[in-house]
């Protein structure tokens, strides 16, 4: 059964993303999605966290979180009415820009309507990480000046989002690699980051969250997706759980690169993946086996 665990529509981040959540549902289904996650992002509680493109689609801080209160509406009616067609789950991704977050990542994951949270970080001392060179250059120099001190600052905040959230699913690990100046490079060949890289897997697999291959790096331009090899291998050998997302911000993203994600997933000997399902008020682990994934999704 294919699936995706991580998704946003342009009809709650406008300027983000596109289309409707409607119309996502729609093509998740015509690609033979049989469960698919709607993980819009999260509201953020000050100006200075917004992107420039939200900015430009007017977006502005609103304390009575009614966009994303009108989400969690819009998903419940979209489950309901497609029901028969699609398992759909319901989720935010919960973005770690300072620890002050906490508290609200929390607050909105109390809603008996959210199946799960994803665990994300896109930010480095405020600084977003993947927006462009400019915000990201402004990242590295806060953490000193050395991209070297950036990741460690990355993976430092990233363990403070697990420790404080334990999400049940963690989003593009090593997001930090995108637009850094050898974004294909191994995390291994950074000792002092690979020490963190490897306590916050060894987290991960403590508290029994799940880790995404994410097929988005691929159409950003990366050689892998999200996690990179040596990330993947050692969180194996640990144990580890792997989901499979394809990140999407429209129509045109769904299920984007799963071909190359397939082979990546056979290339690193997994058979097998994880997801959850509803049955009735519980929300369940799901084992997939990849060969049923494959066999499941229409290009």
């Amino acid at each position: 059964m294919a699936f995706s665990m991580h998704s946003h529509s342009g009809q709650f981040c406008p300027g983000h993303a596109k289309d409707s959540l409607e119309d996502i549902i729609l093509t998740a289904i015509a690609k033979g999605m049989q469960t698919f996650a709607l993980t819009e992002h999260m509201p953020r509680n000050s100006e200075e966290d917004l992107y420039p493109e939200e900015i430009a689609a007017g977006k502005t801080i609103d304390p009575t979180f009614s966009n994303h209160n009108a989400y969690i509406t819009e998903a419940l009616r979209l489950r309901a009415k497609y029901t028969s067609q699609l398992h759909i789950l319901i989720g935010f991704e919960g973005e770690w820009i300072r620890p002050s977050y906490g508290p609200l990542i929390t607050s909105l994951s109390s809603n008996p309507a959210i199946d799960f949270v994803l665990g994300s970080v896109h930010h480095v001392h405020g600084h977003p990480i993947d927006y462009d060179a400019a915000l990201y250059a402004k990242a590295v120099s806060a953490s000193g000046g050395s991209e070297e001190l950036c990741f460690d600052a990355y993976f430092e905040s990233q363990y403070a989002m697990l420790l404080a959230l334990k999400p049940r699913v963690v989003a593009h690990f090593d997001l930090i690699r995108l637009l850094c100046a050898k974004p294909n490079l191994c995390l291994r060949t950074l000792k002092g980051v690979w020490e963190k890289v490897v306590r916050n897997l060894r987290v991960v697999v403590e508290q029994g969250g799940l880790l995404e291959i994410n097929s988005a790096g691929l159409r950003k331009g990366l050689e892998e997706p999200y996690p990179g090899r040596a990330v993947c291998e050692a969180f194996r050998g640990m144990g580890g759980r792997f989901t499979l997302s394809d990140d999407s911000h429209g129509i045109e993203h769904v299920g984007t690169n799963y071909g190359r994600a397939f082979e990546y997933l056979e290339g690193l000997g997994v058979e097998e993946l994880w997801t959850f399902e509803r049955v009735g008020e519980e929300l369940r682990l799901k084992s997939v086996r990849l060969v049923d994934v494959k066999a499941t999704f229409k290009e």
